[in-house]
């Protein structure tokens, strides 16, 4: 089966009662969603807030319906109702962001940043995501870290899928510019081919195979 299947098979079985199916489902979503919860909350709360998705997800997991790409957005919804919030209870207001009419560029075919995100170590791209805007750093992490296609990151956002596309587009740019400029990640842009990642590989963990992230091409 092929990593989204392996999922959608596991979220069942878990469903069903299978304690290790929750196990691998867990093993598979947490580590992106860590990383989402981490944009919003800082790295400070970002392990309390995503345990306390986690029991959520657990239960009300019965509820649930559909396929993998359905959870892992229904996933990240819960987690930033969670993450917002906490933000309200510790008196701290999100970023504010533009209004998304003013996102009007429209992707390059160029994957570079792209594929600078798989090319680089989870915590460190991270921290150089929260340097981006609000709006563009919740749409590459949904994007390329929890790999959301553009209508589920939009529900979960509550945007339009054009406006997720078009901020997820900047975002990159933005973070690849941020790449050239640290010391620690000089010449990883100029080392990475300029195709696209081929969409069919993927990394197994705990028995659930983990998709690529997806390119900037298909923002």
């Amino acid at each position: 089966m092929g990593d989204d299947a392996e999922l959608t098979a596991a979220v069942l079985a878990a469903q069903n009662g299978d304690e290790t199916a929750f196990r691998a489902v867990y093993r598979s979503v947490h580590p992106r969603l860590l990383g989402y919860v981490r944009t919003l909350v800082g790295d400070l709360d970002a392990e309390d807030v995503t345990s306390e998705s986690w029991l959520q997800i657990a239960r009300d997991l019965e509820r649930f319906s559909g396929d993998a790409d359905r959870f892992r957005g229904w996933a990240a919804r819960i987690a930033r109702n969670r993450a917002l919030d906490h933000i309200r209870m510790r008196g701290r207001r999100p970023v504010a962001v533009g209004d998304e009419t003013e996102l009007t560029g429209r992707a390059a075919e160029s994957d570079t940043a792209g594929e600078a995100m798989e090319a680089l170590a989870t915590g460190r791209t991270l921290d150089l995501i929260a340097r981006l805007p609000q709006d563009q750093a919740e749409a590459v992490v949904l994007r390329v870290v929890v790999g959301l296609d553009a209508k589920t990151a939009a529900e979960t956002l509550g945007k339009r899928p054009g406006a997720v596309r078009t901020a997820a587009h900047r975002g990159l740019r933005k973070l690849a510019e941020l790449l050239g400029e640290d010391p620690d990640t000089a010449g990883v842009l100029d080392a990475l081919p300029a195709q696209r990642v081929p969409r069919g590989r993927a990394v197994s963990s705990g028995g659930v195979t983990h998709a690529c992230a997806p390119t900037q091409k298909d923002m």
